[in-house]
């Protein structure tokens, strides 16, 4: 019986831990365990980190893995980047499981931005000026700080989980967790009077839902751009590719 680790914590990770197990396969799934109460996989279920490559290495050899997919976030680069070296020291084959970032359509706003501080570096507001930018922030509780006490900016920031204290006076968080609907995502701009929605390019249908609703309304987009991929990785969009990779695998990894 072959058996993977899926680094995980992803909806496309869970739909490939539910779809190898029904077709036989021993997987473990890795979570980092960033949130609290996460959505569990179907199968074995490891949380906390590894200790880096080394530590992967080390694991995926006294394990006796024969495949590692990495399903993390779009924008989990270090994590990415600790599995293709910890795969290239052992031989694990690997395959990086990403779904397709958004494009830009009819209608839309966009600014793309190669990182969180070039996004933070757009709000501020010019010297002298006297309005106040009202900022949607979907970026994550960990980027707040390069956001918090820009002068002039107001942040809407939601996450999961909360963010560490203390929060700057000119933010107001909001904690909860997709799958997000539009007519909501149009009462929260309204609501807040938002001018600008910030977010990365994490793709996927579960929050989709504010881009439609800041084209609608006529918000501007800052879109973070994705961390570049390891070179020389095979890389699949959906979770039916991942498990077709796997089961394809040569006899001689079973």
């Amino acid at each position: 019986m072959r058996r993977v680790l899926i680094l995980g914590g992803t909806a496309e990770a869970r739909a490939l831990a539910a779809e190898l197990t029904a077709a036989g396969v021993r997987v473990v799934s890795s979570l980092a365990g960033r949130v609290t109460d996460p959505r569990l996989p179907v199968g074995e279920v490891r949380e906390g980190g590894f200790g880096g490559p080394d530590g992967l290495a080390a694991w995926l050899a006294a394990e006796g893995v024969d495949a590692l997919v990495d399903a993390t976030h779009p924008f989990a680069a270090r994590m990415t980047a600790s599995a293709a070296e910890a795969a290239r020291r052992t031989g694990v084959p690997l395959l990086v499981l990403r779904r397709p970032g958004w494009r830009e359509g009819p209608g839309d706003d966009w600014l793309r931005v190669p990182s969180l501080q070039a996004a933070a570096d757009l709000l501020v507001a010019p010297a002298g000026a006297g309005a106040v930018t009202r900022v949607f922030l979907t970026t994550g509780r960990r980027s707040l700080p390069v956001f918090a006490g820009l002068p002039g900016v107001w942040l809407l920031a939601r996450s999961v989980d909360p963010p560490e204290p203390p929060v700057p006076d000119n933010v107001h968080v909001v904690l909860d967790r997709g799958p997000y609907t539009v007519e909501g995502e149009r009462a929260l701009i309204r609501e807040h009077r938002l001018d600008v929605l910030v977010t990365k390019d994490s793709g996927g249908r579960m929050t989709t839902a504010k881009l439609v609703a800041a084209r609608e309304l006529g918000l501007k987009v800052i879109m973070v751009d994705r961390p570049p991929p390891p070179a020389g990785v095979r890389r699949v969009e959906t979770a039916a590719e991942a498990a077709a990779w796997v089961l394809d695998l040569p006899a001689a990894q079973d």
